[in-house]
């Protein structure tokens, strides 16, 4: 025992000692000196070195209050190893004496720590618990507004409808009885890889109901309609992706549903499904039959890389579903993120949605294009992409895309001014034309990965001169922001913060970054007293590192000279799951993630040591199933990148700040006020060195998916890496029903009714990304039937 705190002694030392001298807590070097010497008396045989110790545990609890108050997650790597120590040491002192009842007392000490431990956690945890809950909002006409497409008993379009509110009228299924929700289907996509082990899955998939029909699509973009009330499968239609066009992910987030104008709904195609494929196609098929829709392009597929050049297999490939505008199909593409300067372009198109011929494509660089590139000819290469969902205003004709950055994140110095101008913005686009309307820009050149990963979701917000039409655009910096979407107007306050301007590329920094005053999800700048671990000796290293990093705060630059911490990372704040509006209650629902990156920015030559290529090069065509960043080429710069995503310890696979790392969050729409927080997520499959804790405990876990609300003030959710939906009184923010899932719900649920009864479906499909469980089952559940 006495070698045992010796060694960590010596540990605490050295390593207290190195962080002390870079400006860090000196608490670890002098605990470290006197676990040393306790150690070497207990090895000596004298019972002064179990007192010492105790002394220490006693000493180190006064500072862990001092420095973490009652945050239970920040005590537990100050406090739990300390006390385990404590509990052998006392059970060691009785050796080391003849006293009569030494081994009570030794039993008694040991025991008495246990105790309060367990009452104090118990204490801590009490005084540390959320907030209660804010009274929801008074319900009102001015909050509501007409839906463009209300879903009603169906889920026509991804987000529910092109308004993308995710909100459902159905009130079948409320708190008082969701306690009841059975599984009462299941069904199979049936395209799991072989090799699990070294899959890139990561479905993300929400189906649609249109009817009589729940049409989804797989991981590998094979099509499926199931019935609505048994899951059955009634056809299923296979585009054929060859796996070398997997990009970063096989997902596929949804498809589209279009019915013709004036067309029979008896004949061919009157009702189509339309998909974006891997490989950058666009496929439609029948709704009843699922045969493709000969008259639509050839054989019922157009091909978007026409006029991109030369296109590497994975580097484009739409993963998003298109959103259909007054009969124009609107369509982005992801372009694989941190390969090549010179990468494909991120040019938006358009497509007839009967014919499926080419209307427009925007390329911002060549604004006066009229048709596709012929021959020698390109869209203009690099340039900012939209890769995740649009929404639609068919009344204004309008369609507004969340867009990313230009080929290449954590480099900006070959931009052009119009790549600066639209990158990392929300564009209206004129679904006539093609051509922009109005652009509303989060981040000024964006070397943080900052791109718009959520789809806007479209209001009439309640204003004092009455209800305007509006667009609410949440962000991975988690600002949210509210728009009149007819100009792109701020509705709500929006402000500017002070940023750092150093980093590789000072004079292309900016010394100001818009906020919005409305409402954050984010929290504030991270400190030393914020690092995390499973004990004193990893939490300490997580403060040298932090200590070493370039950090001064929200948008720190990355660097090549060290590490730079990203906060938060480029998961969120809010992603591509999106937020959901209750827009009778006027509460918006938005779950988001809480970590940051830790990023290097790695010189060409040593990159190119390294091996790091680009896809279009020697790298065998494969990107790995590690967190994306991880030794991106940005061939074409001067630097590669390498992200640490989430900021983990190598040995243990923990994270370095501490949790919740994902929550779950109700905010007023009126006021942008919180009603309520909560840490979205359990421990119960995460622990060190991947091993499952097994822990039913709330901890706020990563999260990736978005939720649903419905009138019966319920929020539907998975998303956490803990494998469970739950469902959340929206009242309350408390959790009142949950069931485990057979693979990751990194997906967004959806909800509807047929024949009278309310369903709520999810796909678990996992993700390799968020390291869940890969699955292909689409699971229904409902309230049990009245015989």
């Amino acid at each position: 025992m006495g070698a045992l705190l010796a060694l960590i002694g010596l540990v605490l030392t050295l390593g207290g000692g190195w962080l002390t001298i870079l400006g860090g807590s000196p608490y670890y070097v002098v605990t470290g000196l006197a676990m040393v010497v306790a150690g070497v008396l207990l090895f000596r045989g004298s019972l002064l070195g179990g007192w010492l110790y105790a002394a220490i545990v006693v000493a180190t609890a006064i500072w862990a209050f001092w420095e973490s108050g009652a945050n239970i997650w920040a005590l537990i790597p100050r406090l739990f190893g300390p006390l385990v120590l404590l509990v052998l040491v006392a059970l060691v002192m009785p050796t080391l004496t003849r006293r009569p009842g030494r081994w009570k007392a030794g039993l008694g000490s040991a025991a008495a720590v246990l105790l309060v431990a367990v009452l104090g956690g118990a204490v801590v945890a009490q005084v540390g618990a959320p907030a209660a809950a804010l009274p929801l909002p008074a319900a009102g006409p001015s909050v509501a507004g007409a839906d463009p497409l209300a879903t009603g008993t169906d889920w026509p379009a991804y987000g529910g409808t092109y308004g993308a509110r995710r909100y459902s009228p159905l009130a079948q299924i409320t708190p008082a009885n969701v306690g009841s929700l059975e599984r009462v289907w299941l069904a199979h996509t049936r395209d799991l890889p072989e090799d699990l082990a070294h899959n890139k899955y990561g479905a993300e998939t929400t189906p649609l109901k249109v009817g009589n029909r729940l049409y989804l699509c797989s991981a590998t973009n094979i099509l499926i309609a199931l019935d609505p009330g048994t899951g059955r499968e009634l056809w299923r239609f296979d585009p054929k992706v060859p796996d070398a066009y997997i990009p970063y992910t096989a997902a596929c987030r949804s498809v589209a549903y279009y019915a013709v104008p004036g067309a029979e709904q008896t004949a061919t195609c009157a009702t189509r499904i339309l998909e974006g494929t891997l490989d950058g196609r666009i496929v439609a098929v029948d709704a009843n039959t699922g045969r493709p829709c000969t008259g639509f392009g050839t054989n019922g597929q157009v091909d978007i890389k026409r006029g991109m050049g030369p296109v590497t297999p994975g580097m484009v490939a739409i993963t998003s579903p298109p959103t259909i505008v007054r009969g124009v199909i609107v369509t982005g593409h992801q372009v694989l993120d941190g390969q090549e300067r010179r990468a494909p372009s991120g040019v938006i198109q358009g497509y007839d949605a009967v014919t499926g011929e080419f209307r427009w494509a925007w390329d911002m660089l060549r604004p006066d294009r009229q048709g596709i590139p012929g021959p020698g000819d390109e869209y203009s290469r690099g340039t900012p992409n939209m890769w995740t969902t649009a929404s639609g205003d068919e009344a204004l004709g309008l369609v507004y895309l969340p867009m990313g950055n230009s080929a290449v994140d954590y480099w900006s110095g070959s931009r052009t001014p119009v790549e600066d101008f639209f990158a990392t913005s929300l564009v209206a686009l004129d679904v006539t034309t093609g051509r922009p309307r109005w652009r509303f820009q989060l981040v000024h050149h964006d070397v943080w990965d900052y791109d718009l990963g959520a789809q806007g979701t479209l209001i009439d917000f309640p204003t004092a001169g009455g209800a305007v039409p509006a667009i609410v655009v949440p962000s991975k910096q988690g600002d949210i922001y509210v728009l009149d979407r007819r100009t792109g107007r701020p509705l709500t306050q929006t402000g500017r913060i002070p940023v750092p301007t150093t980093g590789v590329e000072p004079r292309r920094r900016v010394d100001s970054q818009p906020v919005s005053l409305y409402h954050t999800l984010r929290k504030d700048n991270l400190t030393e007293r914020d690092m995390w671990g499973m004990s004193p000796i990893d939490q300490m290293v997580c403060r040298i590192q932090f200590r070493r990093a370039a950090y001064k705060g929200f948008y720190t630059p990355p660097s090549d000279e060290q590490r730079s911490i990203e906060y938060p990372g480029y998961n969120g704040g809010t992603d591509w799951g999106g937020i959901a509006i209750d827009p009778v209650r006027g509460v918006i629902v938005a779950n988001y993630n809480d970590m940051p990156n830790y990023v290097r920015l790695v010189p060409r030559a040593v990159a190119d040591k390294k091996g790091w290529a680009p896809r279009s090069q020697a790298r065998g065509g494969d990107m790995g199933s590690g967190a994306e960043g991880a030794g991106d080429p940005q061939a074409g710069t001067p630097f590669a990148v390498d992200v640490n995503a989430g900021w983990r310890l190598p040995f243990t696979g923990l994270l370095c700040k501490q949790p919740p790392y994902g929550g779950i969050r109700a905010i007023d729409l009126r006021s942008g006020k919180t009603l309520w927080d909560r840490p979205l997520g359990t421990a119960r499959t995460n622990g060190p060195f991947g091993i499952p804790s097994g822990l039913p405990v709330t901890i706020g876990t990563p999260n990736n998916g978005g939720s649903v609300v419905t009138a019966g003030g319920l929020v539907f959710i998975a998303a956490a890496t803990d494998n469970l939906i739950r469902a959340i009184d929206l009242k309350t923010g408390k959790v009142v029903w949950q069931d485990v899932l057979p693979a990751g719900g990194q997906a967004t649920p959806m909800t509807y009714a047929y024949n009278g009864r309310q369903y709520l479906v999810i796909m678990t499909g996992g993700h390799h990304f968020m390291e869940t469980k890969v699955g292909d089952q689409v699971i229904a559940y409902a309230l049990p039937q009245r015989r």
